[in-house]
């Protein structure tokens, strides 16, 4: 009678033993890829900025479900300027391609989220940072001033370069929403992001004019604003929160 007591007394501590563990721990995978796409807008020495568009492939490796170290390749379309509103008459084009290497915190590694639904909702907030490079290739660009320009005409050619590499750095400002699959498992995300990108060179609007005829004082900057899909896949890792 007292043996068989004691064997289920043991088993129901190993139970909730176990139980405890589980609640404590959970798994996630330890990669995942991504595809998004939307719009962007220049800052440049040009004087006035314009939208265009940015596509991107990502590939992020999980030190945890909530820190990613990533990389990030994008092909889109920078572009700004009028030649018939620009005070220069200045326009450009960029069909631009880049890729980085990134960092990535989110707000579930940093808070105890499990006691607090609001918490848990807004855990994948993110910020991160990164470096790269950006391949910059002039599609369409004014070099000198048409001959109908109000302001010396026929003043050319602006100086710059139709093809260049700049040092990229971008800074991200997102939000992950996770998705389960049929397991339990985070196994999708739906991604959205802010990211500025700032060159370094003058290459993102093709212009490289004088300081002293022209502002130019600070990197040419593009802002681009995605959405995008990601998927989880790879080996399975044990994390100390619930997810």
């Amino acid at each position: 009678m007292i043996s068989n007591l004691l064997k289920v007394t043991c088993l129901a501590v190993l139970l909730v033993f176990i139980g405890s563990f589980s609640f404590a721990q959970s798994n996630y995978f330890k990669l995942s890829y991504g595809l998004g796409a939307g719009i962007n807008r220049s800052y440049t020495d040009v004087y006035e900025g314009s939208f265009g568009y940015t596509t991107y492939g990502t590939l992020d490796f999980h030190v945890t479900p909530f820190v990613t170290l990533g990389l990030e390749a994008q092909y889109g379309r920078v572009q700004g300027g009028d030649i018939v509103t620009d005070p220069h008459n200045r326009q450009f084009i960029n069909q631009y391609t880049a890729i980085s290497a990134n960092a990535k915190l989110m707000l579930g590694e940093v808070v105890n989220y499990d006691k607090s639904e609001f918490l848990y909702n807004i855990r994948g907030l993110y910020l991160g940072t990164g470096i790269g490079v950006i391949n910059n290739k002039m599609t369409d660009i004014v070099r000198y001033k048409p001959s109908w320009a109000a302001y010396d005409p026929g003043y050319g050619p602006f100086p710059g370069e139709d093809k260049s590499l700049n040092l990229l750095v971008p800074i991200n400002f997102g939000f992950n929403y996770y998705i389960e699959d049929g397991y339990g498992y985070m196994r999708y995300v739906i991604n959205i992001n802010a990211q500025s990108n700032f060159t370094f060179g003058e290459g993102l609007d093709g212009y490289n004019d004088s300081s002293t005829k022209f502002k130019n004082y600070s990197p040419d900057v593009y802002n681009a604003y995605t959405i995008g899909f990601k998927y989880f896949f790879g080996k399975i890792k044990s994390y100390r929160k619930t997810l």
